[in-house]
C-alpha cells in the first residue's frame, strides 16, 4: 500500500504528531505523481522553482505553491483521463463561477477511509432508526453539485426511515417544500424516532424562524442531532452567533448545543473537519493547515489570514495545495480544552474581494499557466 492509502486508513484520527514523517512521504509522493501526470502543474512548480525534493519535514510544507479556488474555477487541473474518473460535482457557484471535481478510484478509495475515520471517531453512526431532514436539494439526476451528493451520503450515518427536502424535485424544477417540512416535522416528533438536520446554517435559521412565526415548536427525540456544514456564504447578512443558533434550537426543536455539530470542507478540499464538543474544528491526519498572509508567507497561532488547506487525498487532480478564501486563525491543541491535542482553526469569514485579489496578484506568476489539455 502507498503512503497516501496507508496515511488514509490510520487509526486515530487526530494523531497529528506522530504520522507527521507519514504524511510527509504522502505529500511528496502526491506531489510527484501531479507533476509527472499533470503538465499545468508541472509548469506551476517550474515557474515557483519548486521541486518535490524540497520537502524534507512537516516544517516544509509551506513550501508547494498553494493553488487559490479562485484559479480553480477558471481552470481545470486533471491528473487522470476522464474515463477514469469514478465520480465528478460541482461547487454550489455562489460567487458565479464553479470549481469541478473528480475522483478516480484510488481518491474514492481514500475518501472512504477518512469518512469512517471521521465519523466513527466522532460517534455520528448511529443503528437507530432515524428520520431526516435535509435543508437543500433533494437529488437529481442534471445536479451535479457536490454538496447535494454529500448531503445524500449523510443520510446513510443512520437507518433512514425518511427523507423531508427544502427543495422538491418535480423532474424539470425544484420547488420550495416549507410547509411539507412542517407537517414531516410534527409527524417526526409523534413518532418517537430521532430526527437529524443536514443543511447550510442560514437554511438551518431560516427553518427555525419560520417555525416560530407559525407557532411551531417540537420536542424532538433526544438523540436527534443538527449537522451543518458550508458556512454562511452570501447570507452573511443573516449570520447569528453560535450561542445564539442553538439558543433557537433548544427552543424551538428541543435539540441543544451538544447535539449540534458543524463540518468544514470544500469541494476543491474534500477533507471533512468535524467540530469537537467545544465547536472548534481540529485538524486531522488527513491534512495539514496553514495560514498565510496576503503575501503568501505563513503566519503563527493567533494571527488572522487566508486559509491554506493541504492533503494527499487526490491523484485525480493537483489539489495538494489549496488557497481558500476563507479567513481564519490556528490555535494550539491544548487552548481548547475538549482533550484534542492536534491544533484547530476557527474560520472568521470570508476574505474580502480586495484580499483574494491582493492574494491572486500575488501568486499571478505562479499560475499563469498556458492552457493545455486538461484546462478549461
Amino acid at each position: 500500500m502507498n503512503y497516501g492509502s496507508r496515511l488514509f486508513y490510520h487509526r486515530g484520527l487526530f494523531d497529528t504528531e506522530s504520522t507527521n514523517n507519514l504524511f510527509v512521504s504522502a505529500m511528496v509522493e502526491n506531489v510527484r505523481h501531479h507533476q509527472a501526470h499533470c503538465p499545468e502543474y508541472a509548469d506551476i512548480l517550474r515557474r515557483q522553482g519548486f521541486s518535490p525534493d524540497d520537502i524534507k519535514s512537516i516544517d516544509d510544507l509551506w513550501k508547494i505553491p498553494p493553488i487559490p479556488t479562485l484559479f480553480l474555477k477558471r481552470h481545470t487541473l486533471y491528473s487522470t483521463s476522464h474515463q477514469h474518473l469514478f465520480m465528478k460535482s460541482t461547487t454550489s457557484g455562489t460567487s458565479g463561477r464553479t470549481s469541478q471535481m473528480g475522483l478516480d478510484m484510488t481518491s474514492a478509495f481514500r475518501g472512504v477511509g477518512m469518512v469512517l475515520g471521521t465519523f466513527f471517531s466522532h460517534r455520528l453512526i448511529s443503528p437507530r432508526p432515524t428520520n431526516f431532514i435535509v435543508l437543500g436539494y433533494q437529488p437529481a439526476k442534471r445536479n451535479k453539485m457536490g454538496v447535494v451528493k454529500t448531503a445524500y451520503a449523510t443520510t446513510f450515518t443512520a437507518l433512514t426511515i425518511h427523507r423531508e427536502y427544502a427543495l422538491k424535485d418535480t423532474g424539470s424544477e425544484y420547488i420550495l417544500n416549507i410547509e411539507g417540512i412542517k407537517s414531516a416535522l410534527l409527524r417526526f416528533e409523534k413518532s418517537g424516532l430521532p430526527v437529524r438536520f443536514i443543511g447550510f446554517p442560514p437554511y438551518f435559521i431560516f427553518l427555525i424562524r419560520e417555525l416560530m412565526e407559525s407557532g411551531i415548536k417540537v420536542k424532538l427525540h433526544p438523540k436527534s442531532l443538527v449537522m451543518l456544514a458550508g458556512g454562511w456564504k452570501q447570507f452573511m447578512a443573516e449570520q447569528v452567533d453560535k450561542p445564539t443558533l442553538y439558543a433557537m434550537s433548544e427552543a424551538v426543536l428541543g435539540i441543544g448545543s451538544d447535539r449540534i455539530r458543524e463540518f468544514f470542507g470544500a469541494v476543491e478540499h474534500p477533507i471533512s473537519y468535524a467540530d469537537c464538543p467545544n465547536h472548534h474544528f481540529h485538524v486531522p491526519i488527513y491534512s495539514r493547515v496553514i495560514i498565510r498572509d496576503t503575501d503568501l508567507k505563513p503566519v503563527g497561532y493567533g494571527v488572522p489570514g487566508m486559509l491554506n488547506l493541504i492533503t494527499p487525498m487526490l491523484t485525480s487532480m493537483p489539489f495538494c495545495s489549496v488557497m481558500t478564501d476563507d479567513l481564519a486563525v490556528m490555535h494550539p491543541g491544548s487552548d481548547c480544552g475538549c482533550g484534542i491535542t492536534s491544533p484547530y482553526f476557527d474560520v472568521l469569514g470570508r476574505v474580502g474581494l480586495a484580499d483574494v485579489k491582493t492574494c491572486a496578484a500575488s501568486a499571478s506568476e505562479l499560475l499563469d499557466v498556458k492552457q493545455k489539455g486538461g484546462s478549461k
